[in-house]
């Protein structure tokens, strides 16, 4: 009986990491898509819109100030009342190319909020307002 003698296996000298760089791929192109998405942190109601009605908004810069159910104003993600947000509106419209506003108001919200804050943007000579809405 003869025995043949088996090489021993050789170690693997190269790496591939090409599976690796399209994982990493994939992903940094699922975060790139969904980043946009995660930027509205507060919970809000938005009125209901037809879609025949509704528009593309523009590419240009916004300056978001959202009333939640509660009453509660944000610049952006902070909480401020009426008279710091007179303070920031007069600050942005001291610059040269002021941003658009967006404003996000809950649909529960009484009116008088709604006029409150718009009364504000109107004083300090505001034109570029984006009153968002939820298309139905």
């Amino acid at each position: 009986m003869k025995f043949r003698s088996r090489k021993a296996p050789q170690a693997m000298t190269d790496l591939n990491i090409t599976p690796l760089m399209d994982l990493a791929f994939s992903l940094l192109i699922i975060f790139m898509i969904s980043t946009p998405l995660l930027e509205q942190t507060i919970p809000v109601h938005l009125p209901k819109q037809d879609q025949n009605s509704a528009s593309e908004r523009p590419k240009i810069d916004f300056q978001v100030i959202t009333i939640n159910e509660n009453g509660q104003i944000y610049w952006g993600k902070q909480p401020v009342d009426l008279v710091q947000l007179d303070s920031l509106l007069a600050t942005l419209a001291s610059q040269p190319e002021p941003p658009a506003i967006s404003f996000r108001g809950d649909f529960s919200l009484p009116y008088q909020k709604i006029v409150d804050v718009i009364s504000a943007i109107k004083r300090h000579n505001l034109k570029k307002l984006h009153l968002d809405t939820e298309v139905k």
